[in-house]
């Protein structure tokens, strides 16, 4: 298992592709908290769970100022058919190509299975981890109170 980014490290380069195709880099956090899912794989049982949770409690979440997106290994047209058929709004992010570069970056990445781990990673405005949590094994789902809890210690 991989150690998980620590809070109080800034948030190190890195390229993703959006579910709709578009570059997404660390300067798009800049100005906004963050939340990074990181999940193992789309349309999977306990990522379906994950998404649909995280998706009902994004009122309150965006009520903190935090903003949401889910990051796994997935093709991005994968990810977009995931955000279609759940019928969510979370903005995914796909770290397939090269597979797992940015997750491996964040402690992030289960060798293993060649895929995401599940973990979640505040960043702040400012470009700085502010929290993290890395699950105990892929099939841990973190429940929403997870990021209620990072959000009010980066609060604090």
């Amino acid at each position: 298992m991989s150690d998980i980014i620590a809070p109080g490290t800034q948030v190190p380069d890195f390229a993703l592709t959006t579910a709709e195709g578009e570059r997404f880099t660390a300067a798009d956090l800049r100005g906004k908290t963050t939340v990074l899912v990181f999940y193992p794989s789309a349309f999977s049982p306990v990522c379906t769970d994950q998404m649909q949770v995280y998706e009902e409690a994004l009122p309150e979440l965006a009520a903190q100022g935090a903003t949401l997106y889910g990051v796994s290994t997935d093709h991005p047209d994968s990810q977009q058919a995931f955000k279609e058929k759940l019928g969510i709004s979370i903005g995914q992010l796909s770290d397939f190509e090269p597979k797992g570069e940015t997750a491996r970056k964040f402690g992030a990445y289960f060798e293993p299975a060649g895929n995401t781990d599940r973990a979640l990673v505040i960043v702040g405005p400012d470009g700085v981890v502010t929290w993290s949590h890395l699950a105990a094994n892929p099939g841990e789902l973190p429940g929403v109170n997870l990021i209620f809890d990072g959000l009010a210690a980066t609060a604090a």
